[in-house]
């Protein structure tokens, strides 16, 4: 496939822009955050940010162009265009990279060195297309050993499906013979993570996903994967993936290989229960997270503050950046989310991250028909350590707290300042779910660590299955500060042996 660019476009795009600060005056915050300008008569829905081995920031927007921005200069330059929902870009070179696009995984290069891209090339559409509107794609990123990996949307029962699809129909992806119950999965591997390895073939992974619009890598080269609160998803998850694992949602489960079960809408919610692998962290809707996004290593080693490691991962529906502390409980990846950066200016549709080499996070946002905002924004650490929760660890009776900063004891020993209770959601085939089992818990003992920095809660017997929400109330740090967030999350799956 190839393309022909629109010259007109790409001139027009060539120009400073001016980029506006929110300022601290008082430099009480410890990260800043500025909106970069965008081409004008770009309409910027943000489907993925990276960066260049040069610098250079290169981002593509839903309406279908691929662009770069220097970010020394301020100018934007179109670097392809023709996209159909691009949602994703994995950098190869400075001349190179890959873009997921609705039909198709696209290698795009420019050859002849004028900053333009002049090859596209289809590097894999082994997968099913209906032409229903929700058939989003999502990725790809690489593992260690050159494995890429892409996630394909489940179809939405609020569209159609067209005469015409690509890959063999199978109407027991559907929910009823009309499909307009519950997201489906009628044509080849909607609803899966695929992974494409270095010899060029394509095969299904993991299955049972809904809207799966972020993957990423933590640290370790552990592959996760965001979902979207809906039918069969009561809060939005991140999960862990593990090949060959099923993670919730029975459409998919028709394109598993030897699958013998027939309709998997028709299987009892037990049996789907004991089928699926639960969320490594559950976002509360409402509370935490409503549409979160792609998930993002901290490996700046510094740059961009304390929390080195942990994942980010942007949320659509709110001003707001998620912050995720992951441990291994009982051999499984479990752990908790607090807000990393609420408003300071950010925008709604937080939808792509990546850092820059400097350690600063750019933000692309969307809107695309749902509640959002558009553009690029970047967020850099001031250099001022956040006083805020470092890590919450379970204990065999509670939990350890670990602040960023040590911690006024006094405030800290006062246990009406921690507002502690436990719920679930329920897994049904009902749009999201409220939260069930609802109880309070009561702080049995408070220990501070000789530093200030690890505060160890003791409460009543604790529940696998639960999410427990934490509030901070009133605590702050030695100097007088008060936390920057107060609101945390752990989902216990599994308890301390």
């Amino acid at each position: 496939m190839k393309l022909k660019l629109i010259t007109g476009l790409c001139i027009a795009v060539l120009f400073s822009s001016a980029v506006n600060i929110h300022e601290d005056p008082e430099n009480k915050v410890s990260y800043r955050v500025e909106t970069i300008k965008m081409p004008e008569g770009l309409t910027s829905e943000n489907g993925a940010v990276e960066f260049l081995p040069d610098g250079r920031l290169v981002a593509c927007f839903t309406r279908g162009e691929v662009m770069t921005y220097n970010t020394k200069t301020k100018k934007w330059k179109l670097f392809a265009e023709g996209f159909h929902d691009p949602l994703g870009i994995l950098v190869i070179s400075n001349s190179e990279m890959l873009v997921i696009q609705r039909p198709e995984l696209t290698r795009i290069k420019d050859t002849n060195g004028d900053g333009v891209a002049d090859l596209y090339e289809n590097v894999t559409d082994d997968f099913g297309i209906s032409g229903n509107y929700h058939e989003y794609n999502y990725g790809p990123v690489k593992d260690k050993n050159g494995n890429l990996f892409i996630a394909l949307n489940s179809s939405s029962p609020g569209g159609s499906m067209r005469s015409e699809v690509r890959g063999k129909i199978d109407t027991m992806g559907r929910d009823g013979a009309n499909g307009l119950r519950q997201m489906f999965s009628a044509v080849p591997y909607r609803g899966w993570i695929m992974k494409l390895t270095p010899d060029g073939k394509l095969h299904p992974y993991a299955s049972g996903f809904r809207s799966p619009n972020g993957l990423g890598f933590d640290g370790k080269g552990n592959l996760f994967a965001t979902d979207n609160q809906g039918d069969w998803v009561g809060t939005s998850p991140l999960f862990h993936i593990k090949e060959g694992n099923f993670y919730g949602h029975p459409g998919s489960l028709i394109w598993t290989k030897g699958w013998n079960k027939g309709n998997p809408y028709h299987l009892s919610r037990e049996v789907l229960n004991e089928m699926r692998t639960k969320a490594a962290v559950l976002f509360p809707h409402g509370i935490m997270a409503n549409s979160p996004t792609q998930p993002l290593c901290d490996n700046t080693n510094g740059k961009f503050g304390p929390f080195g490691g942990q994942l980010l991962i942007g949320e659509m529906n709110k001003e707001r950046i998620v912050r995720v502390m992951l441990e291994t409980v009982d051999g499984e990846i479990q752990g908790a989310c607090i807000p990393f950066l609420d408003g300071h200016g950010l925008r709604k549709g937080n939808n792509r991250i990546a850092f820059a080499p400097d350690g600063s996070l750019y933000v692309g946002q969307n809107s695309h028909g749902w509640l959002g905002d558009e553009g690029i924004q970047r967020i850099v650490f001031t250099g001022r350590t956040p006083v805020d929760v470092y890590t919450m660890s379970l204990t065999s009776t509670g939990f350890d707290l670990t602040f960023t900063q040590p911690i006024d004891r006094n405030s800290a020993m006062n246990k009406s300042n921690y507002k502690m209770r436990h719920y679930y959601y329920e897994y049904h085939k009902k749009y999201g779910s409220d939260q069930f089992g609802l109880q309070s818990d009561l702080i049995r003992n408070i220990t501070v660590s000789a530093d200030g920095k690890k505060v160890s809660l003791t409460i009543d017997a604790l529940k696998a299955g639960y999410v427990y929400e934490l509030g901070l109330d009133n605590i702050k740090s030695q100097k007088g500060e008060p936390l920057d967030n107060k609101l945390v999350c752990y989902t216990l799956n599994r308890l301390r042996k």
